[in-house]
């Protein structure tokens, strides 16, 4: 089963054969990892029903033994092809704690205290985005979320991100990954200045100091004031840019985020979501819908370091 959760059917088989002289083919690997991937998934949909039947209540819950540690999260996306449907996204969220300690500031060259993401937890959820909000409440109530002293929300500015975090996470620090924030960036210095140009790379430097310092609405502004002058299809691409500024400028205080020790980049879940890729979207890789979901659960708890504790539990348990 743990074979079965960070690498194909077929070298499972290979693996049992060379290592554990285990002759199974990889049809019995994959009977194997479907009968107890539906076992996982049903352990998972039942905390998932237990942890959200308690009312969320407004503002965050006085705990006397509330500690002084920081915990954040954080939702992105990846691709897998499921059969009959396409290729289609498999949402992830990663639960982290946050420590700060020295850190080469790339920019600078200077040491600096800088917030990072250790001890990651992740879940992942193929279909809408209420459900992996769901996962993901499940998931900071058993790492211990509302006894944290403060807490943090990472996302690409995905309205979809946003909804959840304020459905589930409405008392938590918002923040734009910054990593994202500048591609959008460097596409409007691309629509301004030309693709690539000197104009448009001069024009991005001097924004990203802006933007960094906390000033995204005066670029929407200037954004918004650019696209009076050029033609209609541009006119829509800046006033688009302009507008992901303006919503989000709230999300955007970069500067000040990174000096009260919070992570600005949400590499965090994007590793995630990339070792969820690594096993389901590989080459020539194909899912069956009730398939993949089996073995979610299964990657997402090995990822989690969490397998052995779920499998003790599901191999223990009454079998139906």
């Amino acid at each position: 089963m743990w074979l079965s959760g960070i690498m194909g059917f077929e070298q499972a088989e290979e693996a049992l054969e060379r290592i554990g002289q285990l002759h199974l083919s990889d049809s019995s690997v994959w009977r194997q990892a479907q009968r107890w991937g539906e076992q996982f998934r049903a352990l998972e949909e039942e905390e998932r029903t237990v942890a959200n039947a308690v009312p969320r209540e407004v503002g965050r819950p006085y705990w006397r033994d509330k500690t002084t540690r920081r915990m954040g999260m954080a939702m992105d996306g990846s691709m897998i092809h499921v059969r009959g449907e396409g290729w289609k996204e498999l949402k992830v969220g990663c639960v982290f704690e946050v420590e700060v300690w020295p850190t080469l500031d790339e920019e600078t060259g200077d040491m600096v205290e800088l917030g990072h993401a250790v001890h990651n937890s992740c879940v992942a959820h193929l279909g809408g985005p209420e459900q992996l909000g769901e996962l993901v409440w499940m998931e900071v109530q058993r790492r211990g979320w509302e006894q944290a002293a403060d807490t943090e929300v990472l996302g690409d500015g995905a309205p979809w991100v946003w909804n959840q975090a304020m459905t589930f996470f409405y008392d938590s620090h918002q923040v734009v990954d910054w990593y994202h924030g500048t591609e959008h960036l460097a596409h409007a210095a691309g629509l301004l200045e030309g693709e690539g140009t000197p104009a448009a790379k001069r024009w991005f430097k001097a924004q990203e100091t802006v933007l960094f310092q906390g000033h995204a609405l005066r670029i929407a502004q200037q954004l918004e004031k650019a696209a009076l002058d050029r033609d209609q299809n541009v006119a829509e691409e800046l006033c688009k840019e302009a507008g992901y500024f303006r919503h989000n400028e709230r999300r955007m205080n970069y500067l000040e985020v990174r000096e009260e020790g919070w992570p600005i980049r949400s590499g965090m879940v994007e590793s995630g979501a990339k070792q969820f890729k690594a096993r389901f979207a590989g080459p020539g890789m194909r899912w069956s819908r009730a398939g993949a979901e089996r073995l979610i659960p299964v990657r997402a708890a090995i990822m989690s370091r969490r397998f052995d504790e779920l499998w003790n539990r599901v191999y223990n348990s009454p079998q139906n």
